[in-house]
C-alpha cells in the first residue's frame, strides 16, 4: 500500500512545482497540500474503504481547483493549464471511477461526477461517464433523458442525443417523459439547423454541394417521433403535452395542425380534449387591440362565452362528472380573475352560478365545488343539499353546519342531528368544525349545538378555549372560560389548559389558579390523585402559600376513593421527603 501511495504522491510533484514556480502558491502552501494529500491517499488504500473518504478526497481536490482558478484571476496568469489543472482533473475522475465501481448503486455519486465534468469542460470524459452510468442504471428514464440533454447541449451532438433516446425507448417503450423529451430534442435540432441556414444566407457563404434537408428543417423527424408515441401511448393528456411542446417553436404550424386534427378525431370521449378546445377560444384571433377598459372587457366576455359554447357542446355527448369538473373549473378560474369592470365581474358570477346549478341538477357536481358555490352565494339550500349528496363526507357536514350557524338558521339543530347518524361525532365532527372566521354569536351557537352530544361538547370546550387564547390572548381566554365553566360535561384537559394559560402570564394570579383547581376538583377530585398533587405543588411554588398544603392533604384523603387514597398518600410522602 505504501508503494502505491508514494507513487501517487510523486505523480503530484510536477504540478505542485509549477504552482510554486508561477507564483500561484507559496512553498509553505505546497508543503501543506502535500501533507494533506498524503493523509487522504492513505485513507483511500485502507483495507476497509469508506465512501466518505472518497468523497472527502474528491471535495478537497475540487477545492484546490477552485482556489487555483481564483488566484489565476487575481494575478492574471492563464498559462500552463495542461501542467497544472489537467492532472488534478484526471486524478479526480480516477477517484470517481474507483468510487462508482465500488458503489455502483449510488446514483448521486454518478451524478456528482457528471456535474464535475460538465463544469470543468471535459467533454470526452463526460461521454464516458454517461455511458458507464447508463450501463449500470438502464432502468431509470430520468438518467437517459439527462444523458441525451448533455449530448445535445454540452457536446452539441444531436446525433448522439438521438442515439441515446432510441436506446432509452428500447428499455422504456411506453414512457411518456422519454417521448416528450425526444420530441422536444428533434424540434430543437430542426430549429438549430434553421438558424445555421439563416446565418449562412445572411453571410452569403457558399456551402457547395451541402444542402439543408427541407424535411428536417420543417420538423418531419419530430413528426415521426409523434406518430410512434401516439401509437404506443394513448390518452388526450399525453397528446396535448406534445402539442404544447410543438407550440413553443414558430415553424411547427403544420405539425400542430396534424396533431390537433388527430386529437379531435380520436379522443371525442376524453374531457381533456374538450377542455383544451374550449380554452383555445380565449386565444383565438379577435378584434384589434382595444384602447378602453370596457371594450377589452366586452371582447373578453365574448371569448369566454365562446368557450362556454364548446363546453356545452361537449356535454351533449359526454355528460360525465369529469367533463362538468372541467367546465366548473374554467368558470371558477375566470371568476377569480381580477377586473375593474363590474359588468364583466357580474357576468362571470352569473355564469359560474348557472354552471354550478346545472352540474348539481345533473347530480355530477364534485364535492369540493359546493364550498366554492357557498363562497360565491351563501344559500341555505346549498348547504343542506350538499350533505344529501355526500352524506359520508366529514368535511361536507362540517361545511354545511357552519354555513347554517352563520346564517342563524333554525335548521342547524336538525342538520346536526342528521350528521351524527352518518359520522362519528367525536372523531369526525369536532376536528372538522372551524372556529376562525365566524362571528361571536355564531361561535356560541356552535357551542350550544355541540352541547347536544356530551362526547363532542366536552372535547369542543377545550378546542374553543385554545382557539380563544391564540386569537384573542389572555383576556379572551378568561372570558371564554368564564362563559363555559358552569356548562357540563367537562374534561380535565379543559381546566388544565386554563391553568397552563394562567401560568404562561408574566405575573400569574394565585387566586385564579386556586379557582381553576377548585373547579377541577369539584368534577374529578374523587378519583384523580394527580390533580390533588398538582394543586399541592402549586401551593409550594413561588406564588403559592405552603401553609395551605396541610389542609389540601386532609381534604384529599377525605375526598378520594378506593386505591386513589393509597396512591395519593404514597406520592405525598415522597414529596415530603424530597423524592418527587
Amino acid at each position: 500500500m505504501a508503494d502505491i501511495v508514494q507513487q501517487r504522491l510523486e505523480d503530484r510533484i510536477p504540478a505542485l512545482e509549477q504552482l510554486e514556480r508561477v507564483g500561484l502558491f507559496t512553498n509553505k502552501e505546497v508543503k501543506s497540500m502535500l501533507k494533506r494529500s498524503t493523509a487522504l491517499e492513505y485513507k483511500l488504500h485502507r483495507t476497509v474503504q469508506s465512501k466518505d473518504d472518497f468523497i472527502t478526497y474528491i471535495q478537497y481536490e475540487i477545492n484546490v481547483l477552485e482556489l487555483i482558478k481564483k488566484r489565476r484571476a487575481r494575478i492574471g496568469y492563464h498559462f500552463k493549464r495542461e501542467e497544472i489543472e489537467y492532472p488534478i482533473i484526471h486524478r479526480i475522475n480516477h477517484v470517481f471511477r474507483r468510487a462508482t465501481t465500488k458503489w455502483q448503486e449510488d446514483v448521486q455519486l454518478w451524478l456528482s461526477q457528471v456535474a464535475f465534468n460538465k463544469k470543468w469542460g471535459t467533454k470526452t470524459q463526460l461521454s464516458k461517464v454517461l455511458s458507464s452510468m447508463l450501463a449500470i442504471h438502464p432502468d431509470k428514464p430520468a438518467l437517459w433523458i439527462m444523458a441525451a440533454k448533455c449530448e445535445m447541449e454540452d457536446r452539441n451532438s444531436s446525433e448522439s442525443a438521438r442515439h441515446l433516446f432510441l436506446r432509452a425507448l428500447r428499455f422504456h417503450p411506453e414512457n411518456k417523459k422519454v417521448y416528450q423529451e425526444y420530441f422536444r430534442m428533434e424540434l430543437m435540432h430542426a430549429e438549430k439547423l434553421r438558424k445555421q441556414q439563416q446565418e449562412l444566407e445572411q453571410a452569403k457563404i457558399d456551402v457547395g454541394e451541402y444542402n439543408f434537408s427541407p424535411e428536417i428543417l420543417s420538423g418531419k423527424l419530430a413528426e415521426v417521433v409523434y406518430r410512434d408515441a401516439a401509437q404506443k401511448i394513448k390518452g388526450a393528456e399525453f397528446i396535448l403535452s406534445l402539442l404544447q411542446i410543438a407550440a413553443i417553436f414558430d415553424f411547427t404550424k403544420e405539425l400542430q395542425d396534424t396533431i390537433l386534427q388527430e386529437l379531435q378525431s380520436q379522443y371525442v370521449d376524453d374531457c381533456m380534449m374538450w377542455d383544451f378546445m374550449a380554452k383555445r377560444e380565449l386565444d383565438a384571433a379577435g378584434a384589434p387591440e382595444l384602447q378602453s377598459a370596457k371594450g377589452r372587457a366586452s371582447d373578453t366576455d365574448r371569448r369566454e362565452e365562446r368557450c362556454c359554447v364548446v363546453y356545452e357542446e361537449a356535454l351533449k355527448s359526454l355528460n360525465t362528472e369529469a367533463m362538468w369538473t372541467c367546465y366548473v373549473t374554467f368558470c371558477l378560474e375566470r371568476y377569480k380573475r381580477k377586473t375593474n369592470v363590474n359588468e364583466l365581474k357580474e357576468k362571470r358570477k352569473e355564469r359560474l352560478l348557472r354552471v354550478l346549478q346545472s352540474a348539481h341538477d345533473a347530480k355530477l357536481l364534485q364535492e369540493s365545488f359546493y364550498k366554492n358555490w357557498h363562497l360565491v352565494k351563501m344559500v341555505l339550500q346549498i348547504a343542506i343539499t350538499a350533505t344529501q349528496c355526500f352524506s359520508q363526507s366529514f368535511e361536507m357536514w362540517s361545511f354545511s353546519l357552519q354555513t347554517l350557524v352563520q346564517l342563524e338558521s333554525t335548521e342547524a339543530g336538525h342538520l346536526f342531528q342528521e350528521a351524527l347518524k352518518h359520522v362519528n361525532p367525536k372523531v369526525a365532527v369536532v376536528p372538522q368544525l372551524p372556529l376562525s372566521g365566524t362571528s361571536s354569536n355564531s361561535r356560541f351557537a356552535l357551542i350550544r349545538l355541540l352541547s347536544l352530544v356530551p362526547a363532542v361538547s366536552s372535547a369542543m370546550k377545550e378546542k374553543y378555549l385554545e382557539w380563544s387564547y391564540k386569537t384573542g390572548g389572555y383576556k379572551r381566554a378568561r372570558k371564554t372560560f368564564t362563559s363555559l365553566h358552569e356548562h357540563r360535561p367537562f374534561t380535565k384537559a379543559f381546566f388544565m389548559k386554563m391553568i397552563e394559560i394562567e401560568k404562561e402570564q408574566e405575573t400569574p394570579k394565585m387566586s385564579n389558579l386556586r379557582d381553576y383547581y377548585e373547579r377541577a376538583l369539584r368534577e374529578f377530585g374523587c378519583s384523580d390523585e394527580d390533580l390533588w398533587m398538582d394543586y399541592i405543588k402549586e401551593e409550594l411554588g413561588r406564588h403559592g402559600n405552603p401553609e395551605n398544603c396541610g389542609k389540601l392533604h386532609w381534604r384529599a384523603v377525605k375526598t378520594l376513593e378506593g386505591e386513589s387514597v393509597e396512591r395519593f398518600t404514597t406520592q405525598y410522602t415522597l414529596l415530603q421527603t424530597g423524592h418527587v
